[in-house]
């Protein structure tokens, strides 16, 4: 099966979402049980997927010549709680 950009930008962005939403599971367990180890992998996993998902945007930004609203979009859904979901669907689907 060949990936394409925008496919692998399509999965990463999921990725980015799903790492974002388990913060809600974690961030409870860190501060109201003292558990800290299950936030530091998704704290990381978080900010690997968060760097690369910028980096997807910019590069097939360039390609696909996507004008500043999309960009803008793109870039701030990354923010967003189901904001990269919101991407996939909507925008990446065309």
């Amino acid at each position: 099966m060949k990936l394409n950009r925008l496919t692998i930008l399509k999965k990463v962005a999921i990725l980015e979402g799903i790492s974002y939403l388990l913060f809600a599971v974690t961030v409870p367990l860190k501060r109201i049980y003292d558990y800290h180890w299950p936030n530091k992998i998704v704290g990381m996993s978080h900010g690997i997927l968060f760097i690369l998902y910028i980096l997807l945007v910019y590069i097939n930004s360039k390609v696909e010549r996507w004008n500043w609203k999309t960009k803008a979009f793109l870039y701030l859904a990354s923010v967003i709680p189901f904001g990269t979901f919101i991407v996939e669907k909507k925008i990446l689907k065309k």
